[in-house]
């Protein structure tokens, strides 16, 4: 099928972008005052720190998670409000500050000071002290802004994916490796995501395009809970897998709605559900028309972990490819468990296990509840 072609496409390239980012070092470090460090950020300033920073900030969406996955939650001083105990935990859809892989391993980390809000707030910021401030979804000139009114080094850095913007996630682990003396961590990690993915192509893109199930995921949350109709065409656990993704080409990467007509026009013969919008999919299960679907009528319909959780969480996006392979190939991936899968991932680079505690927020991986037949 055309769609399967471009998808292995798009893999290929991204690979490819990936294997030569690899090849490469971050950003040229310049001679340096003894005890100081100079390196390229990744808006490319140029920022002169401690080489041997001990008291870290992490702003912005990923910012944190990155700190953790380089065992760097020791050395983190204060974070900022969206990765503290939120003020939206309440809220349908929304991060509590408490339910990411990372804080779920590290809980401490969402009772320090506060850092301020996702820009971060420099007389906050002042008040910790630290030697280093990193800091994600920034312009250049917003960041020199930052340090020259706290007075810290702040190192710009970019979230990225497991998709098209790999490359960018990549060299920014390699960034903060190298502002952290933590190179040979940040290698390992790139190791290890490109060590799974490959395993998880292994396993499935040799299917024939006969034998695969025409999936789709609803319920993708984006600021907030979605109903059925939101989807994602170019939802990263399905790409990794290389699955028909009815949805694909509906829209722009990223979170879209669709119309009713089309879901029902699709008729995917599996659907798997965002489990951060639980409420508002079982309400929709409730209709008519989506209970005629064949995925509904069948009792197929799972539920899958949210991962773009205060940008993505790539622990989970790898542990939700395995439990949808698993669903919708159990002969390639019969010697998986999906739980116990995801905590090797989580334990790999969050430093802990933290299944249960996305279990105990979400639902885990299994039938969807709100999707059951009756």
């Amino acid at each position: 099928m055309i769609q399967r072609s471009l998808h292995l496409l798009i893999i290929v390239l991204v690979v490819a972008v990936a294997l030569a980012a690899g090849c490469t070092t971050t950003a040229p470090t310049a001679p340096s005052a003894a005890g100081t460090l100079t390196l390229s950020d990744m808006t490319n300033r140029t920022v002169t720190l401690n080489s041997s920073p001990e008291r870290l900030i992490g702003v912005g969406a990923g910012a944190l998670r990155m700190l953790v996955y380089l065992n760097a939650s020791d050395m983190v001083v204060a974070v900022d409000e969206r990765d503290r105990r939120s003020e939206k935990a309440g809220a349908p859809g929304m991060p509590s500050g408490t339910d990411r892989p990372y804080l779920l391993v590290h809980p401490a980390l969402a009772d320090l000071p506060s850092a301020g809000r996702v820009t971060g707030d420099p007389e906050q910021i002042m008040a910790q002290r630290p030697d280093l401030v990193f800091v994600t979804f920034t312009t250049a000139k917003d960041a020199q802004t930052l340090q020259e009114k706290t007075g810290a080094p702040v190192v710009a850095l970019v979230s990225g994916d497991l998709g098209t913007n790999r490359a960018a996630f990549y060299s920014s682990l390699r960034t903060m490796g190298k502002s952290l003396g933590r190179e040979a961590r940040a290698e390992e990690v790139i190791s290890y995501i490109n060590a799974t993915i490959e395993d998880l192509q292994r396993r499935t893109w040799a299917i024939p395009e006969e034998q695969q199930p025409r999936v789709y995921v609803g319920g993708v949350a984006f600021n907030g809970a979605h109903g059925l109709l939101s989807t994602d065409p170019a939802y990263a656990p399905f790409m990794l897998l290389g699955v028909d993704n009815v949805a694909a080409g509906a829209g722009p990467r990223g979170q879209v709605v669709i119309d009713k007509e089309r879901l029902v026009a699709w008729n995917p013969d599996v659907i798997f559900v965002d489990e951060a919008s639980a409420g508002p999919v079982t309400d929709d299960l409730a209709d008519p028309v989506y209970r005629s679907l064949g995925a509904v009528k069948a009792g197929r319909v799972y539920g899958v972990m949210p991962y773009n959780w205060y940008a993505n969480n790539y622990d989970t996006v790898l542990a939700d490819a395995y439990f949808i392979g698993k669903t919708l190939y159990p002969e390639q991936f019969a010697d998986i468990d999906p739980g116990r899968k995801a905590d090797e991932i989580y334990e790999k680079l969050d430093g802990g296990a933290a299944y249960a505690g996305m279990k105990q927020h979400f639902g885990g991986f299994g039938p969807f509840a709100g999707g059951q037949r009756g």
